[in-house]
């Protein structure tokens, strides 16, 4: 049966399907792409490092010319083994569940969405590694079922041969459906190529995704489970070419990374801003900070209360404010401490020991803390722990936002000594800080306000300034969604943040 002779996707209702079946390819079908090279190159690096998206990079023309001009499978092939050889196992199912369904969703089709999320039962055909796919596709899709390509294993590692029946491509897509669904037809299959029809003709109706014209994809707020929780060092979905291009950027990045680190760390903090911008680092400084105390006074210093976006922030807004503001923090390698030109103050997540230190420290002068407790990427704030809120009425909210083009200044799954280089690294990195008001007395504890409104109100202040969400996730919650079952977290509403200080 010819390809042209099924519909397109537009062409299929979606109403009343809440009994139906649809069974739908991935790449090119449920995804806008047709190519994986881009997640095979995501699992290389996030487990394997430059080198291994280097190896993959290498293989990808032996794996196009097999792919367009002898075999698809034998194509596929070559880009698994060169992923996928000699990888732990955890390593990929950590790489699939924590990155990729950052990347996935945010390529989804919307028609094939539009069509795959109101049938009842969704099952998912691809020639991808079922390990790559699946943690994605059930967590975020709500697929029941997902048939992909098996990959040998021995002692915990992958060998990147595949396993019977092979890649499943083309008729082997078809049994595979045939042996999941034995003589059961599911009413809707989703395609986007020749090799699909087999599988598409055992369906009651097939449709077609067809290339053009281009869609644009379904945005994070449509989709079921909305990613606010993703890791990986990579900004970007890498195509060969961007591939290419970081392989060739690491070493000078690298160079560059250490360059500016130095600055930042041996120069007088009134001249870092400048050495920052000499050295393609963007500060950008909005509102108005307040004056040093002067300890002549007795007055205690500025509680500044900062959103967390990578464990720099401090140093930015001692670069902002061009004095050093010491840090109170939970997890900082040793390595970002030595090279860290801020004095920083490692709490002990013991409440009383901890609002001891704190009140210790401003008595000595200014003090940033960043109470959401650990980093996010995306347009969200954590919940804000509430202990500051006791210690204090000079409390001067913090919005702080940053830039990266290449590679994220922050992880959970790797080694945290790197996030300034990896930062760093960036081409050119920005960080825009904005003082906002001084907290107004009567929206203090010591007015009658509880700690929780109060921590709460600095959230939201700071939420509408930077255009994001509040959410009542902790640090908890984060890395539970990273280590977890499920990489993705819905947002939830604004409630009473817990009693346990963050940092």
């Amino acid at each position: 049966m010819a390809i042209t002779t099924f519909p397109t996707v537009e062409k299929c209702a979606s109403i009343g399907r809440e009994k139906d079946t649809v069974v739908a390819d991935l790449d090119g079908t449920l995804l806008r792409g047709r190519s994986s090279f881009p997640y095979f190159a995501l699992v290389a690096f996030e487990t394997g490092g430059v080198l291994r998206l280097l190896f993959v990079l290498l293989a990808s023309p032996l794996a196009g010319i097999l792919y367009y001009f002898i075999s698809e499978s034998a194509g596929i092939q070559v880009l698994i083994f060169a992923t996928y050889v000699g990888m732990r196992l955890s390593d990929i199912e950590s790489v699939a569940r924590a990155v990729l369904p950052k990347f996935y969703s945010s390529d989804l089709h919307p028609e094939s969405w539009r069509v795959f999320s109101s049938c009842g039962k969704r099952c998912v055909l691809t020639a991808n590694p079922r390990i790559m796919v699946e943690s994605f596709l059930k967590d975020s899709l709500g697929a029941d079922m997902v048939l992909g390509t098996e990959i040998g294993t021995y002692k915990g590692r992958a060998t990147g041969i595949v396993c019977k029946p092979g890649v499943l491509v083309g008729k082997k897509k078809a049994d595979a459906l045939r042996s999941a669904f034995g003589e059961t037809q599911p009413e809707i299959g989703l395609g986007d190529r020749h090799t699909d029809v087999p599988f598409m003709a055992l369906c009651k109706k097939g449709y077609i995704v067809p290339p053009k014209p281009e869609v644009k994809a379904v945005t994070n707020d449509k989709l079921p489970k909305p990613v606010i929780f993703h890791d990986g060092r990579l900004v970007h979905k890498p195509t060969p070419l961007l591939a290419l291009l970081t392989i060739l950027w690491i070493p000078i990045g690298f160079l560059l990374a250490c360059l500016r680190i130095a600055a930042g760390s041996l120069l007088p903090m009134p001249l870092v801003y400048y050495a920052f911008w000499a050295l393609g680092v963007r500060v950008t400084v909005k509102g108005n900070p307040p004056p040093p105390v002067k300890k002549s006074t007795g007055q205690s210093g500025v509680l500044f209360i900062c959103s967390h976006r990578t464990l720099l922030d401090p140093i930015f807004l001692s670069t902002a404010l061009g004095r050093p503001i010491p840090a109170v923090t939970y997890s900082v390698s040793r390595l970002s401490e030595i090279i860290s030109p801020i004095k920083t103050v490692r709490l002990s997540r013991d409440r009383a020991t901890d609002a001891a230190m704190i009140k210790k420290l401003l008595q000595s002068g200014d003090l940033a803390i960043c109470p959401e407790g650990t980093t996010c990427r995306e347009p969200f704030l954590l919940r804000f722990s509430a202990l500051f809120a006791e210690l204090t009425d000079q409390l001067v909210p913090v919005a702080m936002v940053n830039k990266m083009s290449m590679f994220h200044g922050t992880t959970a799954r790797g080694w945290k000594g790197m996030d300034p280089f990896y930062f760093f690294m960036n081409p050119s990195p920005a960080y825009e800080v904005t003082f906002l008001n001084k907290l107004p007395m009567e929206l203090t504890c010591s007015s009658g306000k509880s700690s929780h409104e109060v921590a709460n109100y600095i959230q939201r202040v700071i939420a509408a300034t930077l255009s994001y969400e509040c959410t009542t996730f902790t640090r908890k919650d984060k890395y539970r969604a990273l280590a977890g079952n499920d990489g993705t977290v819905v947002e939830k509403p604004l409630l009473k943040p817990n009693k346990v200080m963050g940092c």
